[in-house]
């Protein structure tokens, strides 16, 4: 089903409800963005642990992190999670804030939706003061331009595991005025 308008598209906060819902998109959407770059048994490990509905309720259930879920014609087609900073990175404080995952099904894209979440999260994140993070594939251009768009820049790399692969994936801040990162 190809969603029509990103106007018709609703975005709420996520609660432990939506648990299941939230799991099988980031399931699916991680599956068939990033699938064919991994064994199958690391991608099924990967997909066990990390798209777990208990992930989603935890998330839910703790005032330090906020989800949305983007819902069109009642099936829910995307979503953003975000809080507290968890990259590791000399300059992380416990003052700052982390896009942790931003998800929209494939027949769901290319309309603003991503954008949108995007900006959501990013309402939520922003404080006086606060630095803002995101951890980045490093082979995801797109991404990286929608983020350097709202000021984010890479300022380090690390390695992210699914299962026995690992990806080289690019920490983007968004930097406090009053004071330079470290490269």
């Amino acid at each position: 089903m190809r969603i029509g308008s990103v106007t018709d598209i609703n975005i709420r906060r996520a609660t432990a409800s939506d648990a299941a819902a939230l799991a099988a998109i980031g399931r699916e959407t991680f599956a068939e963005t990033f699938g064919h770059l991994y064994p199958p048994e690391d991608l099924a490990s990967f997909l066990d642990a990390a798209h777990a509905p208990a992930h989603y309720a935890g998330v839910a259930a703790d005032a330090a992190f906020a989800l949305w879920i983007a819902e069109a014609r009642g099936r829910a087609v995307g979503y953003a999670e975000a809080g507290r900073c968890l990259i590791g990175h000399a300059d992380v404080t416990p003052h700052c804030g982390e896009l942790q995952r931003l998800y929209v099904r494939r027949d769901a894209q290319g309309g603003g939706l991503g954008v949108r979440l995007l900006e959501t999260a990013l309402g939520w994140l922003e404080r006086p003061g606060r630095r803002l993070w995101i951890g980045c594939w490093s082979e995801n251009l797109g991404a990286q331009r929608l983020y350097a768009r709202y000021g984010f820049s890479k300022v380090g790399e690390y390695e992210f595991s699914v299962g026995d692969t690992r990806d080289l994936e690019f920490i983007l801040a968004r930097p406090d005025p009053g004071r330079p990162l470290r490269r």
